[in-house]
């Protein structure tokens, strides 16, 4: 019980830190991307077939993405953007609006009745002209910031990306991915109602973190061309390590109150464990025992899944049998028939 206890804490102290430690390496990682350019150019340059291209190559300013602009823009977008524009209809617009109408109107009473509902539809009119539509905007420009700032940070790795067998298959992981991280997420919320609030909150706190580590560790995963199942056998087996790792995100975005705030700092620290998982040494050793959070949403994913892809199937196959087995003539094929 004492080597469980001790094993736990150690696990999860190493992922905290590996979490945290990560995020320093971004000032060294361009620097690193550049040097592994440099020496696959040389490599390049020595022969002499590629003389020519490589010298082309050189002359080329080096447009690509660095990791520290794609951090900044994610940061300037989701706080500089997002975040800001919010703070300032919130606690700038909307109280100065408030004082100045108190001092028009006069009458405290109808006052109140005049800006109930005038609050009302300043707020509804700036959630969907300016909040919804650019919540959405940030979704997608997240994800190709996400999926750049990965990339380069995997590319340090000196590892060559393992492709998925087929389009078909990448679709589908990424398909029954966001089922599954969604029936997760659902599955925390509903711990989080436990009678015993603090039992609840506990138990709804390792959900997120385990679930912000399949999200960080996610990218690396996919580029090393491991299933969705091996990842969540990855998690499952040693849980502690991954709790500590998401921990801490985990806990920062649940200070804010406002669901809008709180996506607007993940999205800002986000890339930033991106780059800690890259850099991570995850444990080799398993710990005692296997925490299966994950079995009752892959169990409904799989009936979920399967059950849309056999429905569509045989959908597919109703459709062409009828077209094959119909006894009708298509009227294309009668004006083509002689008349007897």
């Amino acid at each position: 019980m004492t080597d469980s206890v001790r094993a736990f804490l150690r696990n999860v102290a190493t992922g905290i830190k590996d979490s945290i430690l990560g995020i320093g390496t971004i000032s060294k990682l361009d620097a690193r991307i550049q040097q592994k350019r440099e020496e696959q150019r040389r490599r390049r340059a020595s022969r002499a077939l590629a003389q020519r291209r490589a010298q082309s190559e050189e002359r080329k300013p080096d447009n690509d993405p660095k990791v520290a602009s794609r951090i900044f823009q994610c940061c300037a977008w989701n706080g500089g953007v997002f975040w800001l524009s919010l703070f300032l209809f919130y606690r700038v617009f909307i109280p100065l609006l408030q004082a100045l109408t108190a001092k028009i109107i006069g009458d405290p009473f109808l006052h109140g009745s005049v800006w109930s509902w005038l609050e009302f539809i300043l707020t509804s009119v700036f959630s969907a002209l300016w909040v919804l539509p650019l919540f959405v905007l940030s979704k997608i420009v997240n994800a190709i910031w996400f999926q750049d700032i990965a990339d380069l940070a995997f590319e340090v790795s000196g590892c060559k990306a393992q492709p998925f067998p087929s389009v078909s298959k990448i679709i589908a992981d990424m398909l029954f991915n966001l089922l599954l991280q969604a029936l997760f997420l659902i599955q925390g919320m509903i711990v989080s109602l436990f009678p015993i609030d603090a039992i609840g909150q506990m138990v709804s706190l390792l959900h997120m973190s385990l679930l912000y580590s399949l999200y960080c560790f996610e990218y690396r995963w996919f580029n090393h061309g491991i299933e969705m199942h091996q990842r969540l056998s990855n998690i499952e087996r040693n849980w502690p390590y991954y709790f500590g790792f998401g921990l801490p995100m985990a806990l920062l975005t649940a200070l804010p109150s406002s669901y809008i705030i709180s996506g607007c700092l993940f999205s800002i620290l986000f890339p930033l464990f991106i780059i800690s998982a890259n850099e991570a040494k995850t444990p080799t050793k398993l710990y005692h025992f296997q925490l299966r959070l994950f079995s009752l949403v892959v169990l409904i994913s799989n009936k979920l899944f399967h059950k849309t892809v056999h429905l569509q199937s045989s959908l597919t196959t109703s459709t062409s049998s009828e077209r094959l087995l119909s006894p009708h003539t298509s009227p294309s094929r009668q004006r083509l028939l002689p008349t007897q």
